[in-house]
């Protein structure tokens, strides 16, 4: 039941399910890293996501030694994304998006991966101490060397995507095709401006963290602090998916209880209704998976080929609105920057 859409603005195909692969080398173990990746490729599956900073190489090393003991037909199906940008040592200059960090450790993804080409090179955040021409010069440079495909951003903010796209286009240098951003039902105010910025200029959203950090599964409950082996259960204040920070606001139930609803009428898991619902957002082409079991990934994999009705949709989003105040992005502010093709009256 895997379906594909072409990435970005380039002529790739790849699955609307992609593997993300942050835990491999840590939460995942390498026998269950390749299991994972033999199941993925088995039922269709093609993007394969990963960074230089992932268990500090540990999770390029991994897929490494997975494409080298599978045939070429495997591992020619496979659509192979990394990044660089976070630090990859303690020297002031083994981190950023100057030529001199990227050069690095982009031949230092390339060995890890043991391949002669990275299909999408992707840029982890924005620098704000490196000029971004360096940085696409750089990106186009090792695109006409034949090391990397295509190029992508993760983690820019609407400004800074509309100005990499600009200085492209006006060097005539390669254009970035995507961007990763945290999208998912309890994670949409990137529709303020990224999306739209996205949509503007052609790129593909490859959305990471689609379940939020697991709360979109249903395995938290409110006043009841999570325990055991789950991400909160080990970690309740682990970054943006802190238990008492998205606990603390009322939206949060609100949409799991409309997940939760529509699973049970669908006989689906709340996680595949989740993804089902972030699949077919404006402008993605692949969601990224980011399970730590096989069983999580079996679910998951689940969604592929899953779409809600129209009105399973507007109950999510209507569920999840952010409600952004009356300006910019409210209903006034909205309201001044549209236009009646009839006019006003």
């Amino acid at each position: 039941m895997m379906e594909y859409r072409i990435l970005g603005s380039s002529g790739v195909s790849v699955s609307t399910l992609a593997l993300g692969t942050m835990t491999f080398g840590t939460e995942t173990d390498e026998e269950a890293a390749h299991v994972q990746l033999d199941r993925f490729v088995e039922v269709g599956g093609n993007l394969v996501d990963t960074a230089d900073v992932y268990s500090n190489g540990g999770s390029e090393r991994i897929i490494g030694r997975w494409l080298a003991r599978r045939p070429t037909e495997i591992c020619d199906h496979v659509v192979l994304a990394t990044k660089g940008r976070f630090a990859t040592g303690a020297g002031p200059n083994e981190v950023g998006l100057s030529r001199r960090h990227l050069a690095r450790a982009l031949d230092a993804s390339l060995g890890r991966l043991g391949v002669d080409a990275i299909d999408l090179y992707q840029v982890h955040a924005w620098d704000p101490y490196t000029p971004v021409e360096e940085t696409l010069t750089f990106l186009d440079s090792a695109v006409r060397a034949g090391k990397i495909h295509y190029v992508g951003l993760s983690n820019f903010t609407g400004w800074q995507i509309q100005k990499a796209v600009d200085v492209a286009d006006v060097r005539g240098l390669v254009r970035p095709i995507t961007l990763q951003p945290q999208y998912n039902l309890l994670a949409r105010e990137v529709e303020w401006e990224i999306v739209p910025a996205c949509q503007s200029e052609g790129l593909g959203l490859l959305p990471w963290s689609p379940l939020g950090g697991g709360w979109l599964t249903g395995k938290y409950r409110r006043d009841e602090r999570p325990t055991g082996s789950t991400r909160l259960g080990e970690n309740p204040n682990r970054g943006v998916e802190a238990y008492d920070r998205r606990g603390a606001n009322e939206r949060t139930w609100d949409v799991l209880g409309a997940v939760d609803d529509i699973a049970r009428s669908r006989e689906l898991s709340m996680a595949q209704v989740a993804l089902a619902w972030l699949v077919d957002r404006p402008t993605v082409c692949s969601v990224i998976l980011g399970a730590r079991t096989q069983e999580q990934l079996d679910d998951n994999l689940g969604a592929a080929g899953v779409h809600l009705s129209d009105d399973e949709i507007r109950r999510l989003d209507q569920a999840s609105d952010p409600s952004p105040a009356d300006y910019p992005y409210g209903g006034p502010g909205a309201e001044q920057r549209s236009r009646q093709i009839a006019g006003d009256n």
